[in-house]
């Protein structure tokens, strides 16, 4: 596997983490480049472990867990990225041990997570950042996955922590250009789901834009949904827009959809799983994987495509 960093906020000083896989960063500074002639498959999910069954090998994030230990015994460098809501309902430690941890805590160590709005029912959202360590950086950091550069996001901070993460984020932006560019955080700038477009992150989402990223990845809505891309206000731009996933199926109970957003291409509350993503040199693939239907009629076919970065 490729050779993993995680380097630490200049504010928590410079500590260096080595291990065996991939190259990241906590909130602060990023860090060199994992090589992969061949790219890097993501699985990628959120809203994945509710505490709801005696037993977690009965629970959809079993499913799910199932879905991607699959996918990473056939790829020893493929990675997860966890896109929040990790646990359910209040992102308490004994959920973390006895939900996910059992579940999609398996392969923990090759995972990148982003806290959701059910980790902060506990305050500070203590427990999500015992659980991952410095994985977690302070909420928000970098890392790179062979030619990308991936940023994972808080969109759970108040205003004067989050301009603090704005101000990060456009100075990661700015030391570390890459032709292809990924972001994760739990609230979706754009959602048809019952929670709906949630304008917190539309400062990064520029941001993001500006500096020529590609994809973005959020959950929240218990859903799968793609998107356009488009800009921070909801404008098609297929030149220079982000193309946003909402994947809220990584075992949580289903929600709905309600007012089909603009700009939004495929939309499936029928079914768990994961998106598999392909990040290869200059262009993506993208895979929805199912893990159980929720509802035997009306499904869509399983999401899948192709497209070449800025």
């Amino acid at each position: 596997m490729p050779a993993l960093a995680l380097r630490l906020a200049a504010a928590a000083g410079s500590l260096l983490l080595g291990a065996a896989a991939f190259a990241g960063t906590a909130a602060g500074t990023s860090t060199g480049t994992a090589e992969s002639s061949g790219g890097i498959t993501v699985y990628t999910a959120g809203d994945i472990a509710r505490c709801a069954y005696s037993d977690p090998a009965w629970s959809a994030a079993a499913d799910t867990a199932r879905t991607v230990a699959a996918g990473l015994a056939a790829d020893p460098q493929a990675v997860v990225l966890t896109l929040g809501d990790h646990t359910y309902p209040h992102g308490r430690a004994k959920e973390f041990t006895d939900c996910y941890g059992p579940t999609w805590g398996k392969f923990k160590d090759r995972t990148w997570p982003a806290p959701g709005n059910h980790e902060y029912y506990t305050p500070k959202a203590a427990p999500y950042f015992a659980y991952f360590g410095e994985r977690a950086g302070r909420g928000y950091y970098s890392l790179e996955l062979g030619s990308w550069h991936i940023v994972s996001l808080d969109s759970n901070l108040a205003p004067a922590e989050h301009a603090a993460q704005i101000e990060w984020l456009r100075a990661d932006l700015a030391s570390h250009p890459a032709r292809c560019t990924l972001a994760f955080w739990h609230h979706p700038l754009y959602s048809s789901g019952g929670h709906g477009s949630i304008p917190k992150m539309r400062d990064a989402w520029r941001l993001l834009q500006q500096a020529g990223a590609e994809l973005v990845l959020s959950g929240h809505d218990h859903d799968y949904e793609r998107f356009a891309p488009q800009d921070a206000d909801n404008k098609l731009d297929r030149a220079r827009g982000m193309r946003q996933f909402v994947v809220g199926t990584g075992g949580a109970y289903p929600t709905p959809f309600l007012l089909t957003v603009k700009n939004s291409e495929m939309r499936d509350s029928g079914r768990t799983g994961v998106l598999k993503l392909r990040l290869l040199d200059g262009r993506y693939e993208w895979e929805f994987l199912e893990s159980a239907r929720l509802t035997p009629l009306g499904l869509p076919e399983r999401d899948r495509g192709a497209e070449v970065c800025h």
